[in-house]
């Protein structure tokens, strides 16, 4: 690789090592490896089912550890933009057609009043044209409301992020996910201090728009659910940045200059590091329901929570006894079940260690970040699922996979794919802290070899664009995680614009 002057100055700017490039580049034209799957993992084997014995347990146990004074942080990935959510809409309008020609057009003309932003955009068409929304439709005028919608001048919501979009109606106004996220965290991560204390991370573009919502907001929030609010934001840092590459693997430039691309949720690992709590809950921004219909989640929310908190007693435990020694046969194999039945980790070789060996062993597995992910039933939604996988080091872990981490002409492989019966809702519940209440750090225990490649269209050339292993995916490869599933309705996603008009939306 032949880099020049301008090279490194740009590397040094972004602060990005010649050796990462050079690693980038090498996964760009090798690719990664496919996972080896031992099995999907499955409601008694690798997923619990809470009982209601456990869930009363687990609500009790949350309930005590926030009036310990604990610190407990909600974390929202709130960077991407809404364009996606808009993709009938827009390609409606670059159609050319003059009335909704497909039925998802269909269905979000024929529902326009039930949308949170009805009020709004039917404001700005009575100032605009002096006609409102259903008048203008009578008159055909489809792509004037789109496009009032959509684009600047207008509101905007084409270019504006999820998380400030107009998702809820509530009496007299409508909230955004932002606000949503906020009434949820009230519900259940408020501490002994009164302090509800929330993190999103956001595109540098858009870092304005959040703060200003957040100041408009905060004062009502407060006042409604009596706490405090401290909300704080982090953009994804350059360094995590990824180099786009040729279709043969040579650097992509623009200008000269090297051309990089944002890393994927990924990098969001590197703010994950950053955060100083000592529960650490993880939600997407869209995955979010009004006031009426959210005590099924903030009840699994508190179950998820509460077996972290028991299952990080127990770790914690084990190590304070690990550090001291090697314990005694009773003990190890006391351990060694725990982390067999309760983590899920299993080792061929572990009952023909030595003492010494099988101490050093559990030590490793035990002081480690740990995970609680809530796991949905499969009923047909996107996403990565939970599968027992192997290990460099020999052991079978659980891990939460996307398909095209899966080889296609591994048939066995397919099978077991075909055969999960859970899906991943992004829904989780982390302890970042080791026994001594230090930090882990996060970078250590990431996969680098679980990436993705995928093909862009860059100004009319193909380039393959590299992203970092998926931040509950491969960034969490080496944590210890506990998968338990979570009732369906807990998980509410909004794809497309039109799923706003669900029930758990409305």
């Amino acid at each position: 690789m032949n880099l020049q002057d301008l090279d490194y100055r740009q590397l040094e700017e972004k602060g990005i090592s010649t050796d990462r490039l050079e690693a980038q580049l090498k996964s760009l034209r090798e690719g990664f490896p496919y996972l080896k799957i031992e099995a999907p993992a499955t409601i008694g084997h690798g997923i619990t089912l809470p009982t209601d014995e456990l869930v009363r347990q687990s609500l009790d146990i949350w309930d005590k550890y926030l009036e310990s004074g604990a610190k407990v942080l909600k974390m929202t990935p709130a960077s991407g933009a809404a364009s996606r959510m808009f993709k009938e809409l827009f390609a409606f309008l670059n159609s050319g057609a003059t009335k909704p020609d497909t039925e998802a057009m269909r269905q979000f003309f024929d529902n326009i009043e039930d949308f949170p932003f009805f009020h709004r955009l039917n404001f700005e068409m009575l100032t605009l044209y002096g006609r409102s929304i259903l008048t203008m439709i009578r008159e055909g005028k489809y792509r004037e409301i789109i496009d009032h919608l959509l684009n600047v001048p207008g509101m905007g919501y084409g270019k504006l992020p999820k998380g400030l979009l107009m998702f809820h109606k509530v009496p007299g106004t409508s909230r955004t996910p932002l606000d949503e996220h906020i009434a949820e965290g009230a519900g259940f991560a408020v501490g002994r201090d009164g302090t509800l204390h929330l993190h999103f991370t956001v595109s540098p573009e858009h870092l304005p728009l959040f703060e200003a919502r957040i100041e408009e907001v905060k004062g009502y929030m407060e006042r409604k659910y009596g706490m405090k609010i401290d909300v704080s934001l982090s953009v994804q840092k350059p360094s995590t940045d990824t180099v786009a590459a040729t279709t043969d693997g040579e650097p992509y430039r623009e200008n000269g200059r090297l051309f990089f691309r944002p890393g994927g949720h990924g990098a969001l690992i590197e703010n994950l590091n950053d955060l100083d709590a000592d529960v650490i809950f993880i939600k997407n921004i869209d995955n979010i329901v009004p006031d009426a219909l959210r005590d099924s989640t903030l009840q699994f929310k508190k179950v998820i929570g509460g077996i972290l908190v028991a299952t990080k007693m127990k770790i914690d435990r084990y190590c304070s006894i690990l550090s001291e020694g090697v314990p005694d046969e009773a003990m190890r194999e006391e351990m060694l079940q725990f982390l067999r039945n309760v983590l899920c980790v299993t080792h061929d070789h572990a009952d023909e260690m030595s003492p010494e060996e099988e101490t050093e062993y559990l030590m490793a597995k035990f002081n480690r970040p740990l995970r609680v992910c809530g796991m949905v039933k499969n009923e047909g939604e996107p996403g990565g699922g939970p599968f027992l996988c192997f290990n460099p080091d020999g052991t079978v872990s659980p891990q939460i996979l996307e398909s095209s981490q899966i080889d296609p002409s591994d048939r066995q492989a397919m099978r077991m794919l075909h055969e999960a019966t859970h899906f991943n809702p992004v829904d989780l519940a982390v302890a970042t802290k080791d026994f001594r209440g230090r930090k882990f750090n996060l970078p250590d225990y990431v996969d680098q070899s679980t990436g993705f490649i995928s093909e862009k269209s860059r100004e009319g050339v193909t380039i393959k664009a590299l992203e970092l292993p998926g931040l509950w995916n491969g960034a969490m490869s080496d944590w210890n995680t506990i998968f338990v599933e979570v009732p369906a309705d807990t998980f509410n996603p909004v794809k497309t614009v039109n799923d706003l008009l669900r029930p758990s939306h409305q």
